[in-house]
């Protein structure tokens, strides 16, 4: 009998759950509406489409996020393994070229004979094994069924995509290439700010309006606070967030603050600005823009915007293998499950893929272990608080305490040695 698995949704971690599942014998119906239907954030027909940031963030083994990225290699992420392949520049991160990726992603998933790409519309939860991965944009009617099978409600709040400039309309005399603290190769395009410029821009940035929010109530994840609300919290709260001009000075000069650019395709013609994500009006981003020194004459190629983000409440609703606890054929990944991050959604697409799998040919289910970024994800998310939870992305804060003994300086490397090390062993013992 032929084990099949129907996979919701043809984002990041729906593209993950069918490679993965395939990878095991597994036969995928894969669902995806885009070129029937679009939600106001996708323009591409393609799959894997990044609508926010191009940046999977640090590449840097001993960051949380570089580390999650390093187990995701290890286990094989066609993701991952597709974003190196289409990489930019950006320092010590990992980013791409946008639609190469998208392109590259969904020939690998059109190519694989195990793979059926089913382009519909699906409008209410499927019947036999199905992961579900529509991600932060779940469209209404799915969203209704799933908020009625449940019987809890939804979270909504709202995702801001950051504006990109055209890299010829940047002035070159002002601004300069640098990365912080020279790590990596000094490809960010920086655009420095003497305290008077900043007062200035601060006092103006704060009086500009914003899009009007809808009527139901707005949960903003901290990770995506627009720019303009960080402001508002106080003069100096851009400064040490994404304008902190700790290690970019240049040329004897110290900045005051700093906005920095990063590339956002691979011929090195459009920069996303970093950390802006914005809810402000069109016309009040055009005149806060290029009050920039460098930037006075940008060429604003795509404007910040927001976009509903739909996530469950995860503690309520799964388990630590993305398993739903109402219905155990049914799987939830990506950032309808409540990890925030393209990284952490192809992640949890791996584990809800693999133990989806071992659930169809009547094997026990495996959590990964907690010492891995992987595991404790996954058991985070699944027993953090009911009654306020928020989407979370990978960070030490959430990792099983170091032994005492450790310096603070060494915390992270050990961190990083430990998980690496466990991974082995997990994927030796089960030969993964």
């Amino acid at each position: 009998m032929k084990l099949t698995v129907n996979v919701i949704g043809a984002g990041l971690s729906g593209c993950e759950a069918a490679y993965q599942l395939a990878k095991r014998g597994v036969y995928v119906r894969l669902f995806e509406m885009k070129k029937n239907k679009k939600s106001p954030a996708h323009k591409l027909d393609s799959f894997a489409e990044l609508v926010c940031s191009n940046s999977f963030r640090s590449n840097d083994i001993n960051n949380a996020v570089g580390l999650l990225k390093e187990e995701l290699r290890m286990m094989d992420s066609l993701i991952i393994k597709t974003a190196d392949e289409v990489k930019v520049n950006a320092g010590s991160s990992l980013a791409v070229d946008r639609e190469l990726f998208s392109l590259a992603v969904t020939k690998k998933i059109k190519e694989n004979p195990l793979i059926e790409i089913v382009d519909e519309e699906v409008t209410k939860i499927p019947n036999g094994p199905t992961i579900i991965a529509t991600g932060p944009l779940t469209s209404d009617s799915l969203s209704k069924d799933l908020s009625d099978f449940f019987g809890l409600p939804y979270l909504y709040f709202y995702d801001a995509i950051a504006p990109v400039i055209l890299k010829d309309s940047i002035d070159f005399n002002k601004a300069y290439y640098k990365s912080r603290w020279d790590k990596g190769d000094n490809s960010y395009i920086n655009c420095p700010f003497t305290k008077e410029e900043y007062i200035n821009w601060y006092n103006e940035l704060i009086k500009l309006e914003s899009i009007e929010e809808h009527p139901f109530e707005i949960k903003v994840f901290e990770g995506c606070m627009p720019f303009e609300e960080m402001a508002k919290r106080g003069i100096d709260t851009l400064r040490f967030g994404p304008m902190k001009p700790v290690g970019l000075h240049y040329n004897g000069l110290k900045p005051y603050a700093v906005v920095q650019l990063r590339e956002d395709n691979l011929s090195k013609t459009m920069y996303n600005i970093v950390g802006f994500q914005t809810k402000l009006k069109y016309s009040s981003q055009d005149r806060i823009i290029r009050m920039i020194p460098g930037l006075e004459n940008a060429e604003i190629i795509r404007h910040g915007s927001m976009h509903r983000n739909t996530f469950i409440n995860a503690p309520e609703i799964i388990n630590e293998y993305y398993q739903t606890k109402k219905r155990s054929d049914l799987f939830i990944c990506g950032q309808l499950s409540g990890v925030e991050g393209y990284v952490e959604s192809t992640g949890s697409a791996i584990v809800a893929s693999i133990n989806m799998a071992r659930y169809l040919k009547g094997e026990d289910l495996i959590a990964f272990p907690k010492e891995t970024a992987l595991g404790i994800h996954a058991f985070y998310i699944s027993h953090a608080p009911k009654d306020n939870f928020q989407p979370m992305n990978i960070n030490y804060g959430i990792f099983l305490p170091l032994k005492d003994d450790i310096k603070k300086s060494n915390r992270k490397e050990a961190y990083s040695n430990r998980a690496r090390e466990k991974l082995k062993e997990f994927k030796l013992e089960r030969e993964e």
